[in-house]
């Protein structure tokens, strides 16, 4: 007789809406199985935010030490071992991954390593043995969308895997995609002293960023050398004694990138094969998304899909958010989903971070709003640690002062675009920042001089 295991939630998927599910519902007394086929963590910690954001930093040292003239002091002979930099990142990988295990462990988590089939809403399957579980959290993430480019196929080009176990520097580099992770890959091998061309077919980097932002980082990363081919739609590629040829259309007329090394960064898509999602018979929209109320619930109940799978917000962040809803609705608490503050951080550097609305959605929605805009250089901090740099800190606001949007470009940007985010969410005027006491000096300090 085949013995079937019983449990409260099953969830497939081991990334940060699975993890966070899993640990949020053990901490509360549900008995949890988590199905992961490769690694905990998912995408986002083994082969995405985390070692990109690894291989980031040590680029960002790099460039502090070859700019270190400009604050008194004086190193030389420094040079980047790309070597020992990806082994540093797997290690940093290795850890975090240990940490989730043993957080999962505490929580009584079982964690099974498999590939999990939806038999239906309450059974799931995995190699030999059978799962009963009275609700289930699909979130099995998103991967790298391909585009229907002649010859791509022919041409040993790089994905954002392949990037990040790189260890050998490439004189030149062509970049299909200026988006959030094409340009964090076009900072980092800029920062290495490789020659960059980023081919983007929208008229701006950073589509769906606030423009004036967008093209401020484009202009300061032009100064640092690299090439931005914007409103370029890339033709067909090819591969010919070692190096690889980009056909591309702009502005009408045709022209060829020659390049050493290529990477493919034209956004991701949900997954929605290979583990028997059909068998749920899903709600879907027009874009065959699946429907997903306030609390993450599909038209099946007791069925959620949290992260990227559901297609709202391919953000880690957004997935953490979203588990932490769907597990309190199980648990009967009562919480929702508000996608009006999610943060959108580019780590380049400088950084950007964005939160609420952009001007262009705003005119787009008829909305009336106003612009209350400052350098970065307004903060005695920001003055002292980026020498030669002015950044922008622009806040929109309605008629009554309410914050609808914050858009920064500088460092730390990324850590500072929580506090917006509060703001935005809550629905508060700009002026309440002026009644709190902002520690001096810091950069933060930026929100209380608007």
């Amino acid at each position: 007789m085949i013995e079937i295991m019983r449990y409260d939630l099953a969830i497939i998927g081991g990334g940060p809406a699975g993890y966070t599910a899993a640990e949020t519902a053990g901490k509360a007394g549900l008995s949890v199985v988590l199905f992961e086929k490769n690694a905990l963590g998912g995408v986002c910690l083994n082969e995405g935010c985390i070692p990109t954001k690894t291989l980031l930093y040590s680029a960002k040292m790099y460039d502090h030490a070859r700019q270190s003239s400009k604050y008194g002091l004086s190193v030389s002979d420094v040079s980047v071992d790309l070597g020992k930099v990806v082994t540093r990142k797997s290690k940093v990988v290795r850890k975090l991954v240990l940490g989730i295990k043993a957080r999962l462990e505490a929580c009584h988590v079982t964690v099974v390593n498999g590939e999990a089939q939806v038999v239906d809403s309450h059974t799931i399957r995995c190699g030999e043995e059978t799962y009963e579980c009275d609700k289930l959290i699909l979130c099995t993430g998103s991967d790298t969308v391909i585009p229907p480019v002649p010859g791509l196929e022919t041409v040993g080009f790089w994905t954002h895997r392949e990037a990040l176990a790189n260890k050998e520097i490439p004189q030149s580099l062509a970049i299909i995609g200026g988006g959030v992770i094409g340009m964090e890959f076009a900072s980092f091998f800029n920062s290495l002293g490789v020659k960059v061309t980023v081919i983007e077919m929208l008229p701006e980097i950073l589509g769906g960023l606030d423009k004036e932002i967008s093209a401020a980082l484009r202009a300061d990363y032009t100064k640092k050398g690299i090439t931005f081919l914007l409103g370029a739609k890339v033709t067909s590629v090819f591969e010919d004694e070692g190096n690889i040829y980009v056909n591309y259309e702009q502005n009408g007329e045709n022209a060829t990138v020659a390049t050493d090394k290529l990477l493919v960064s034209t956004g991701r898509k949900p997954v929605m094969n290979g583990f028997g999602l059909e068998n749920l018979s899903l709600e879907r929209t027009e874009r065959n998304l699946i429907v997903v109320d306030e609390h993450l619930q599909t038209s099946v109940e007791g069925v959620y899909v949290c992260g990227d799978l559901n297609g709202k917000s391919l953000l880690a962040h957004t997935a953490v958010r979203e588990a932490e809803v769907a597990v309190h609705h199980i648990l009967g608490k009562a919480d929702s989903m508000s996608y009006d503050a999610i943060p959108s951080v580019v780590y380049t550097n400088p950084e950007v971070a964005c939160v609420g609305s952009s001007e262009e959605a705003l005119v787009k929605s008829g909305v009336s709003y106003h612009v209350i805009k400052l350098p970065m250089t307004y903060s005695g901090r920001f003055v002292a640690e980026n020498e030669g740099v002015n950044g922008i800190c622009k806040v929109l606001i309605d008629d009554k002062g309410i914050i609808l949007g914050v858009h920064m470009l500088g460092n730390p940007a990324s850590e500072l675009i929580v506090m917006a985010g509060m703001m935005v969410e809550d629905k508060r005027s700009y002026l309440e920042w002026k009644r709190y006491v902002f520690p001096h000096p810091t950069v933060s300090e930026i929100f209380k001089e608007l």
